[in-house]
């Protein structure tokens, strides 16, 4: 897949394209990305994903802080996976919003050589959202650009969508959100300096600072993990919370993770968590003995679920 930006558009050849913020790459997306393909190589033409550098609304709203599924260095990672040809990077700004929804069409078919437009089943585009699917097959036709809409993914009567996905993640649903993402949910970040409190109950752990202050976190929680130190995979147990029994007047959220069979001092080392199970709610012990012995549990719990799983 080639990476497209601004002062690359002018090379690229006719295609088949899509556009949106493509936030998780989920099952939904990758079922879109399929329908390009499809199209694209039936009518010889060149597949391409159009997504933004950065949230829509924070260039509208320098206040609203995203919870993202994905960064767009793992969104592009993604894409890397599928058979789309070209991703172009678009920077969303206000310029950019002011544009009526044929003004953008034009900018997509004379700039980036767009002969035909996937739009998804609940995709609006340009300043005036009372527009739908009928005024862009109109654009279309003015413009000499096809215009075709897409079908949603639907299972069980859900259909899959990112804001699924955030839901089943906030509420410690990691089974359905990898389910629905198609992938196990993850979580990079670098290894930084804690308390240490883990080591003194025979538990050290990593405390993980996110890559990306905008990922999501799943709700707080303990977590059966896997973690990848360099091309090392180990299993896990992770902790999202503000540990009660040690730092009862703690208001600050921590992730912090106990790799199982792991020696060794990985701190400022980038680390990536895949999380596969939520196994029980943060909760304050009555003591720190009570907590040590649940921790005991919960090692013995994660040793046999991801023995399991392989």
């Amino acid at each position: 897949m080639k990476i497209v930006t601004g002062s690359t558009a002018a090379n690229l050849p006719a295609c088949v394209a899509t556009i949106g913020c493509f936030d998780g790459v989920h099952r939904g997306h990758q079922y879109l990305i399929e329908q390009v393909h499809n199209i694209a190589k039936a009518g010889g033409l060149a597949s391409c994903l159009i997504t933004f550098t950065s949230h829509p609304r924070q260039v509208l709203d320098t206040d609203y802080r995203p919870r993202l599924l994905t960064c767009l260095s793992q969104k592009i990672e993604c894409f890397e996976h599928s058979p789309i040809e070209y991703c172009v990077l678009l920077p969303f700004t206000k310029e950019l919003s002011l544009l009526s929804a044929r003004e953008f069409m034009r900018i997509l078919h004379e700039v980036y050589n767009v002969q035909a437009l996937f739009v998804g089943y609940d995709h609006h585009f340009g300043h005036n959202q009372g527009e739908g699917f009928e005024e862009y097959c109109q654009y279309g036709k003015e413009l000499g650009m096809r215009v075709m809409q897409s079908r949603a993914l639907v299972e069980d009567g859900t259909s899959i969508s990112s804001t699924l996905i955030r839901s089943c993640l906030l509420a410690g649903d990691i089974k359905n959100a990898n389910a629905y993402l198609g992938y196990s949910y993850y979580l990079s970040g670098r290894v930084v300096d804690g308390k240490k409190v883990g080591r003194t109950l025979g538990f050290p752990t990593a405390n993980i600072q996110p890559l990306c202050a905008e990922k999501l976190l799943p709700a707080a929680g303990v977590y059966a993990v896997y973690v990848y130190v360099g091309k090392e995979r180990y299993a896990g147990m992770l902790n999202i919370g503000s540990c009660p029994t040690v730092n009862e007047n703690e208001q600050s959220v921590s992730v912090e993770v106990h790799i199982l069979n792991f020696q060794g001092d990985i701190y400022q080392e980038l680390i990536k968590i895949e999380f596969v199970e939520y196994l029980r709610p943060e909760v304050k012990f009555e003591s720190v003995e009570k907590l040590t012995w649940q921790l005991r549990q919960d090692k013995e719990v994660v040793k046999n679920l991801l023995h399991q799983k392989g």
